[in-house]
């Protein structure tokens, strides 16, 4: 079909359901503008523009920042808005919307500068549908409203029992923000990099209400053009974006985003074969034997086709083991036992584990708990568990329970897609003498039974919130309820050099203290860490400066497409 044939055609429904009336007609049109950029970005008419594609198999379930609690929304709201504060490559705090901030002697005032070159992406929202220039009272509206109850965001979590109550957020002028917490808190920085922290505009929170989750005006390098949910996301080029790159050009390169959401792997990764999905993130089990060799490298089938993208992703997997003696289910078990907790931590090889399970994605955690990527991570000065059968006999003999004997069998509670890696796990304790039994439950359940101090042996992950060990060591200090002290873990010692921690404004010294709160966790094994996670992307060779991350956060400003590919 011509599109002169087509734009006839349109012409002649656009007048049919004008004439049933206003409501029928604005669904149209929004069903229309969709159904034409979506072919538009399939059809070949505009070769000269640079459309990057990819898919959401889980969905999306809004738009809004408040609600950026998984991958699928925090990816969309990165391309559309701007925080005061991002991540670098380097995972240290860099200026974003915020040119530099000062903190105040005690820790307690952090005061932000704001550029002034920022606007908002143009809606009817604003004053002749122009975008306003963004202000520091942005700031202090889109922070207010995360912990304001009406709006019921996931993300209060982030500013409760840390922000003043009163004198919380201040914009002093139209460029200088301020934030004042109730005790020090250096690890603040990193929650304002989080997506639930962008600046949203409150002329478009109160025009549009609760389809505000559908309808995005904000100041990122993407605009909002249309989203049918379950069919596709479509965003543009924001032709106002404030950064430019070294050459002083305007970012970003592309002319825009499609995000489509197919539910089947299977479709996905046959849409990326046909080179209509520009990027895969993560490689299905099902694709994965397929795809890569044992040690993690492309097969030579796919050598030159597509590129394998591996970095760091900042998620550590592990078994967590509940340590509260005041428990009936830690009383009657060997658990409660360190040494027993040690031997199971030297008595399975993690590296055989990585190799033949996991086709060499992440790397045995041979270190602490937390996971490399991170500025602070050491694995020279925080040693971990190694495989060493003699040392998990030792201890087992240590422990009253020489080869096993009389060892009561330990019920290990896992997923069913980690059933594997639990049996894996089993298998090799079971040659020193711990017996295991694997019992795969729902995800659901086990959460809810690791919440509730349930589960004595289970497994476990935590994925970075912000890209600061502090979120990682956390998990661990006693005063914090379940989630995220699953194991219930109390050491008088730990909580003292956590707490020290978080007023720590020296870089250097407070990544000392947690590599020895870290030791601190490896001495006492109230985990059994396994792996630190990778980040994989499978991408076509036509996409350039698509650089992965260790917050595994899409990256587009700066990325390019080659058409002529």
């Amino acid at each position: 079909m011509s599109f002169k044939y087509c734009h006839s055609s349109l012409i002649i429904l656009l007048k049919k359901y004008k004439a049933t009336g206003l409501k029928h007609y604005s669904l149209f049109i929004g069903f229309l503008s969709l159904s034409i950029i979506i072919a538009s970005c399939n059809s070949h008419q505009h070769a000269d523009k640079t459309i990057f594609r990819y898919n959401e198999s889980s969905g999306l379930a809004s738009l809004d920042p408040a609600f950026a609690k998984n991958k699928q929304v925090m990816w969309s709201v990165h391309q559309l808005y701007n925080t005061l504060i991002e991540i670098d490559s380097t995972m240290q705090m860099a200026p974003s919307l915020a040119k530099r901030w000062d903190i105040s002697k005690d820790n307690l005032v952090f005061t932000f500068y704001l550029r002034n070159d920022v606007f908002f992406a143009d809606d009817e929202c604003f004053a002749s549908g122009k975008g306003r220039k963004l202000t520091a009272q942005d700031v202090e509206y889109s922070f207010k409203r995360i912990t304001d109850k009406n709006t019921a965001s996931p993300g209060a979590w982030i500013f409760n029992n840390r922000i003043d109550s009163i004198n919380g957020f201040t914009a002093i002028n139209d460029s200088v923000f301020q934030l004042k917490l109730i005790r020090p808190f250096q690890s603040i920085l990193g929650i304002l990099s989080m997506q639930y922290c962008s600046v949203v505009a409150k002329e478009a929170v109160e025009k549009y209400k609760n389809d505000f989750r559908r309808h995005p005006v904000g100041s990122g390098p993407f605009s909002f053009v249309a989203w049918e949910e379950g069919q596709a996301l479509v965003l543009k080029k924001n032709e106002n974006y404030f950064e430019r790159d070294t050459a002083g050009n305007r970012l970003p390169y592309l002319d825009g985003i499609k995000v489509s959401f197919y539910d089947s792997k299977a479709t996905e990764f046959l849409e990326f074969q046909q080179n209509r999905l520009d990027f895969i993130d993560d490689i299905d089990p099902s694709f994965k034997d397929e795809m890569l060799t044992k040690t993690g490298n492309l097969k030579k089938i796919w050598e030159g086709k597509i590129e394998l993208q591996k970095q760091p992703y900042l998620n550590i997997e592990y078994l967590g083991i509940l340590v509260d003696e005041q428990n009936e289910l830690v009383k009657n078990s060997p658990l409660r036992l360190q040494k027993i907790r040690q031997a199971i931590n030297y008595g399975f090889d993690r590296r055989k584990m990585m190799l033949y399970l996991r086709n060499s994605i992440g790397i045995a955690a041979e270190s602490g708990f937390v996971p490399c990527g991170l500025p602070s991570f050491d694995s020279v000065n925080v040693k971990g568990y190694q495989y060493n059968v003699a040392k998990a006999k030792q201890l087992l003999a240590e422990a009253g329970y020489a080869d096993g004997k009389n060892l009561p069998e330990i019920k290990l509670l896992t997923i069913p897609i980690y059933g594997d890696l639990g049996n894996y796990i089993a298998n090799e304790l079971r040659q020193i003498g711990i017996n295991i039994q694997v019992e795969v439950i729902q995800k659901s359940l086990l959460l809810e039974q690791t919440s509730k101090s349930q589960a004595l042996f289970f497994r476990g992950s935590w994925i970075a919130d912000y890209p600061d060990a502090e979120n990682y060591l956390s998990v661990f200090y006693s005063k914090n309820p379940a989630p995220p002290n699953y194991t219930r873990y109390k050491n008088a010692t730990y909580d003292l050099l956590y707490e020290k921690s978080l007023s720590e404004k020296n870089d250097s010294l407070r990544y000392k203290l947690y590599q020895q709160m870290d030791k601190i966790i490896i001495a006492d094994a109230p985990v059994v860490p396994l792996w630190y996670d990778m980040a994989i992307h499978l991408v076509h060779t036509n996409i350039k400066n698509f650089p992965a991350n260790s917050l595994n956060l899409l990256e587009l400003r700066r990325t390019k497409k080659d058409n002529t590919e």
